[in-house]
């Protein structure tokens, strides 16, 4: 298979395109990140597009769109794209149909589409239309990584739980009186980087009533008109309804939740791939111990000086069955 990639289709091509899906990981919700480049048959590329919003054109119906709109559709022969393409349709056609109507010759795809309902329907159906589908292997797993949020999802209709903790020199997650942090520059950016990409963050009055912190994305540029869900733990009702209107002026839609299972649950419902927890060490440690995680992201401060700081993240799949009978199949 490898030796029916050509270099630019299979490699160049395909980090374009892996690029510009990236950044707009956490923007796409319900949807997965998917980018695409559009190739003349000499390898020329004639357009590099992604999918940027829910409710938008697909990265496959953007390439064909520009390059309809620059007069260079006829030359449209050979589409590089991130994920399968789809052969269902939502709130937008079938990109199949959309690559078979432009003419495409030629269809290189990464990841296999992880939604049980429709797995290998877009490259079917292509093949079907005597469209040349090739599945490359060289990025395959790049492919399967940007998608892995919407891939826990689509199998178990729950959001992705990342569990951020930060732990100074003492191993202690609290900062010192009149600190909010103890962390550098750069790994505060990181955290940010990771509340951007997330659609819901998860939080218990703890945090709220030591720190009021923001929750915003204010390190790095957010998505434009990006809405979050704001997740609040708060079985004793401790935090006010005046910092509930002040998060919700900020932008978040403030949810109270009596349990993590039924606010995951609920999530999953509202198409939420990810889910950040920002917690204090009494609710995160919860966390931790329930099960009900996929990505562990600890952030420790190694030097007195606060000029070396350690970032690992630990990573499983799978959460504990649902006592409430939450893990519904989609």
């Amino acid at each position: 298979m490898s030796a029916d990639l050509p270099e630019t289709d299979g490699k160049d091509a395909m980090i374009l395109a892996l690029e510009r899906a990236r950044i707009f990981v956490g923007a796409t919700a319900p949807n997965p990140p998917v980018g695409a480049v559009g190739l003349a048959a000499d390898g020329t590329v004639l357009s590099v597009q992604a999918h940027e919003r829910a409710g938008t054109g697909h990265a496959e119906a953007r390439v064909i769109e520009e390059c309809r709109a620059l007069g260079r559709l006829h030359e449209l022969h050979t589409v590089v794209v991130t994920l399968e393409p789809c052969n269902h349709e939502g709130r937008t056609p079938a990109c199949s149909e959309a690559l078979l109507q432009a003419g495409v010759k030629k269809v290189i795809y990464g990841a296999d589409d992880p939604n049980p309902r429709v797995v290998g329907g877009g490259a079917g159906r292509l093949r079907q239309a005597g469209v040349e589908v090739i599945q490359d292997p060289k990025h395959q797993e790049a492919c399967a990584e940007l998608i892995r949020t919407f891939s826990h999802w689509s199998r178990t209709g729950l959001p992705w739980v990342t569990v951020k903790t930060a732990w100074n020199l003492q191993g202690s997650m609290v900062p010192e009186v009149g600190a909010k942090t103890f962390t550098t520059p750069e790994s505060l950016r990181f955290a940010h980087e990771l509340r951007k990409r997330a659609d819901a963050l998860i939080t218990g009055s703890g945090t709220v009533l030591s720190d009021s912190p923001l929750f915003t994305v204010r390190q790095v540029e957010d998505h434009p008109e990006k809405k979050r869900i704001l997740v609040l733990l708060d079985r004793r009702k401790r935090v006010s309804a005046e910092w509930k209107l002040a998060a919700e002026n900020r932008g978040f839609e403030v949810v109270d939740d009596l349990d993590l299972e039924g606010a995951l649950y609920n999530l999953g419902q509202r198409g939420c791939l990810e889910a950040l927890v920002e917690a204090g060490p009494e609710l995160s440690g919860a966390i931790l111990s329930s099960g009900f995680w996929n990505s562990h992201v600890q952030i420790r401060q190694i030097t007195p000086s606060l000029d070396r700081i350690e970032i690992s993240n630990h990573v499983h799949w799978n959460h504990p069955k649902s006592r409430a009978g939450h893990f519904k199949q989609l």
